[in-house]
């Protein structure tokens, strides 16, 4: 099925010109009220919730047709229920991440009262992409408002129906003032960018991400940068081979590989890189047997799809071996591509040199760990790590001798399917954290405050530094 248009009516002016003057509003808005009380935050994240809900078939037809097939079951788990139950998540634990922090007081403050508020930056700016775009921005926006904040949402412009879907409906649940979306019209994401706001959270490739921290540091705004990465895959030659093969395939398959935190590299013991592919093959004939199936989602645009595709015949130009796990053809008109592998490709290949971000999976051999640690190594640090190991010695190896993101052990991204836990990258792969009570701090502004008794001893130390009070300070 090839992408369809559909045509919405907005309910209000979208483009730049609308930017600056929701940007005020809200910003008024957070000066008339700049501290929602509990009552309010919790109010708003179950509108959230209900407006998910409520619209949830409308939202997956939109994202239907903003890919062109898109698996109605990948967007019921990975957008629907997961965004659901993070919300859930917040809406449990608001009260005590609302709680002012006692800490302790220094030596000498005897009487004195040390506090930690968390308390609302104000106007947080998100930058959404295409690939789950339900997942992140109803997080995000989710975590901003349970910190107190008022939202700005800029969609991209891979996902034009489902934006017109979310511009019409949010205005039942939620004022400008309170939460704004964006449709991804021209110049849009680059001027959103440039508002000053208190938080602005970008999601998206490195390259995009630096510009956005640029433009955002003209006004000293903070960014939370959740970038993508190379993501390495580890498998022990001790750990059953067929159970790790099957969970990478499952996630190879997930979106068409179209995710920030999909395995790009694998590592195979040389002893079982002949298994390993016999097993391969036979996980993704299972999986997926027919990628012209309504439950493969399609490669978003035709530019990505050029994209993969070149990146398999520049392997092949070169001398890397390259299997076709589907025995299907690319099919350019619904943009299905097949699931393939890449093995022992070289550096001067351009699969090495860039997020593949599709169905295709680079396959490395290694005799020693210490072989998988200084690839790595020599490379950008990945958003995550998977290890697939029973290994407890070998597995804190690895986690202590490579950096990344986060770490799932025996699987593939569900550390961040964790609500309790926060998500984000590190150096390349982006900067900052949200999800769980650390989101929380990120989208707050924790506030120290000191509170001096009226017995003030500290008066004591009060020039001039004569005599006894001398002596008391040089010991």
């Amino acid at each position: 099925m090839a992408k369809m248009e559909t045509v919405v009516t907005l309910p209000y002016k979208q483009g730049v010109d609308s930017l600056n003057s929701t940007f005020n509003e809200q910003k008024a808005a957070y000066f008339n009220d700049p501290e929602p009380s509990y009552e309010e935050r919790i109010r708003h994240l179950k509108s959230l919730r209900k407006m998910l809900i409520k619209n949830r078939r409308n939202i997956k037809e939109a994202i239907n047709l903003d890919y062109g097939i898109r698996s109605n079951i990948e967007s019921n788990l990975a957008e629907i229920a997961s965004s659901i139950l993070a919300i859930n998540h917040m809406i449990k634990h608001l009260r005590q991440w609302m709680k002012p922090q006692k800490r302790q007081v220094s030596i000498g403050f005897f009487g004195g009262k040390s506090t930690l508020l968390a308390q609302p930056l104000g106007i947080v700016g998100i930058i959404v992409p295409w690939n789950f775009p339900i997942y992140l921005s109803f997080i995000p926006i989710a975590t901003a408002i349970a910190a107190g904040n008022r939202v700005m949402v800029k969609m991209s412009e891979n996902s034009r129906n489902l934006s017109k879907v979310l511009i019409n409906i949010s205005p039942e649940y939620f004022s400008d003032e309170k939460l704004s979306f964006f449709d991804e019209t021209g110049e849009v994401g680059i001027e959103f960018s440039t508002l000053p706001f208190d938080l602005l959270l970008f999601t998206g490739s490195p390259d995009t991400g630096k510009s956005v921290m640029r433009s955002a540091a003209n006004n000293l705004t903070p960014v939370i940068l959740e970038l993508g990465g190379k993501n390495p895959v580890i498998v022990d030659p001790t750990y059953p081979l067929e159970k790790a093969v099957d969970r990478i395939v499952f996630a190879k398959q997930t979106n068409a590989g179209q995710v920030c935190l999909n395995v790009d590299y694998v590592f195979v013991h040389e002893s079982q890189i002949d298994r390993f592919v016999e097993l391969i093959k036979a996980a993704a004939k299972k999986m997926v047997p027919d990628i012209n199936s309504p439950y493969f989602t399609s490669v978003i645009d035709d530019a990505s799809m050029k994209r993969l595709d070149n990146i398999l015949q520049d392997a092949k130009s070169k001398g890397a071996e390259v299997i076709n796990l589907s025995d299907q053809e690319i099919n350019h008109r619904d943009k299905k591509f097949p699931i393939s592998l890449v093995i022992n490709p070289t550096q001067d290949m351009g699969i090495c040199q860039r997020e593949i971000f599709g169905p295709i999976l680079s396959v490395r051999t290694y005799s020693e760990p210490q072989q998988v640690i200084d690839y790595t190594n020599s490379h950008e640090k990945p958003l995550a790590l998977y290890i697939f190991s029973h290994d407890k010695r070998q597995i804190k190896t690895y986690i202590s001798r490579i950096m990344s993101g986060g770490v799932t052990v025996n699987d593939i991204a569900l550390h961040a399917a964790q609500d309790d836990l926060p998500f984000g990258g590190v150096g390349h792969s982006g900067m900052g954290h949200y999800h769980g009570s650390e989101g929380f701090q990120s989208f707050s502004k924790m506030r120290p405050v000191f509170y001096q008794p009226r017995l003030n001893l500290f008066s004591a130390l009060n020039p001039p530094y004569t005599g006894l009070l001398k002596k008391i300070i040089d010991m």
